[in-house]
């Protein structure tokens, strides 16, 4: 069987159409599955870690740097106030009235994120169902902290009146922090909570305060250190706290 000339070009341009389409078809194919999950993944955003002293569900701002209004550390007035004792467990306690703009965090080098509170306006707070005597069924046990914690529901209120106190706008990388931490017998109160800044760049809301209260813990809970003395320690500067107590 013989075929013209014509009918053989009409043949080859089918086969090079075909080949064509098979060739896109299997291209979008594999575009399609590079994009689509693999069976271990997951479409929830990966969970960050949860340090001892963090509020859940506290920040929705849009990730950009804060405003903050913020003075050079520098000692202490005399007359600050003095840590104070509350018992708040599962809530945050009002148990001071702060005024738009009246407090200014302390900074001691922004770039590494070190700030300080206003001790006006967070002077420290310690629950005084936290003693020396009790401490392997309260700060030092596993778990303690989830067992006082104030909820985000709670949270989330005094913690937009906070930065409106601190003159700051909010940032993802804000954390709205216990001066005092919980696993050191700190209390929920808005004498112990401001919201602590961080380093620019900063991934969340870890910062290098987080660190300082975890070893405070557990010098305190192997008795290298009392717990008044981690307490007033943290509460007057956490970045020199370690270094106050001898560690």
């Amino acid at each position: 069987m013989t075929f013209s000339r014509s009918r053989l070009a009409l043949l080859a341009a089918a086969l090079i159409a075909a080949l064509v389409v098979v060739g896109f078809l299997y291209t979008n194919a594999q575009k399609h599955q590079s994009a689509a999950p693999g069976p271990n993944a997951s479409s929830a955003p990966a969970a960050q870690g949860d340090d001892e002293d963090s509020t859940e569900g506290e920040d929705t701002a849009d990730g950009s740097a804060p405003t903050v209004q913020a003075i050079p550390a520098g000692p202490l007035p005399g007359n600050a106030t003095a840590v104070k004792t509350v018992h708040s467990p599962n809530s945050v306690a009002i148990d001071l009235n702060l005024a738009p703009g009246q407090c200014k965090a302390r900074t001691i080098d922004t770039a590494a994120g070190l700030y300080l509170p206003d001790p006006a306006c967070t002077p420290g707070a310690v629950d005084p169902a936290v003693t020396q005597d009790n401490l392997a069924s309260t700060i030092c046990k596993s778990g303690y902290t989830t067992t006082v914690r104030a909820p985000a529901s709670d949270t989330d209120k005094t913690k937009a009146l906070s930065l409106t106190q601190y003159g700051q706008s909010g940032a993802s990388t804000t954390e709205y922090d216990h001066l005092i931490s919980l696993q050191l017998g700190g209390t929920n109160a808005v004498s112990n909570l401001w919201p602590e800044p961080n380093r620019a760049g900063a991934p969340g809301t870890t910062n290098p305060k987080d660190a300082i209260e975890t070893r405070l813990n557990k010098a305190v809970c192997a008795h290298k250190v009392t717990l008044a003395a981690a307490q007033k320690a943290i509460a007057t500067n956490w970045v020199t706290a370690e270094k106050d107590v001898g560690l």
